[in-house]
């Protein structure tokens, strides 16, 4: 997944994907007020996702069919690369594809579309997008934090191994070093790996 740009309903770069030039004429003015910047526009899904793969963008908004393919294949990669998607469908068709596209995190919205609607739509992706990219931080701190704890057992096994330290001589060793040094304990780690790793 690619890295979300942009802050909510801040003016981010906003993807328009309408078959017709009068389709994408109305998602631009329904997005006035709102925050979001039409950044983008595209008359089909191959054209879409081009842009999707040369650009980045906040969101995509997909107008419902599309001349080659329906839309909902497209919000689905949209919503794969990370980005908030709206899909607009017709409102007979609302239940269907809401049921095969809500659970990967695109919104739909039924035709005609009314401003009130859209903006809360957009507000619904605002949020939801806030809540993607804190749980992604959370994710790459907790990457981190096992990548220290992995590094730092490895320099322990090492200690014990060539010096001939229990776990816990071990320790002290490690966290003396780090602050001798004035460096981190990952840091201090990494050294020892450095050091006893090739002996091995």
């Amino acid at each position: 997944m690619r890295g979300i740009k942009g802050s909510p309903l801040g003016g981010g770069g906003v993807l328009l994907v309408s078959q017709t030039s009068k389709g994408r004429e109305r998602l631009k003015e329904l997005l006035k007020g709102s925050g979001y910047t039409a950044s983008a526009e595209a008359a089909s899904g191959g054209e879409a996702r081009r842009l999707l793969i040369s650009s980045s963008f906040e969101a995509m908004i997909v107008n419902a069919p599309l001349p080659d393919e329906f839309g909902h294949e497209l919000s689905l990669y949209g919503a794969e690369e990370g980005i908030g998607v709206i899909l607009a469908v017709k409102n007979e068709l609302f239940d269907e594809l809401d049921a095969k596209v809500g659970g990967f995190g695109v919104l739909t919205v039924g035709k005609p579309l009314s401003r009130p609607l859209f903006h809360q739509a957009l507000s619904l992706m605002s949020a939801s997008q806030r809540q993607l990219r804190r749980y992604e931080e959370e994710n790459r701190a907790l990457r981190r934090k096992l990548e220290e704890l992995r590094l730092v057992s490895r320099a322990k096994c090492l200690l014990v191994e060539f010096r001939h330290l229990t776990e816990g001589e071990a320790h002290r060793y490690l966290e003396q070093e780090a602050m001798d040094a004035r460096i981190t304990r990952k840091a201090a780690a990494e050294n020892i790996v450095k050091l006893y790793g090739e002996r091995l």
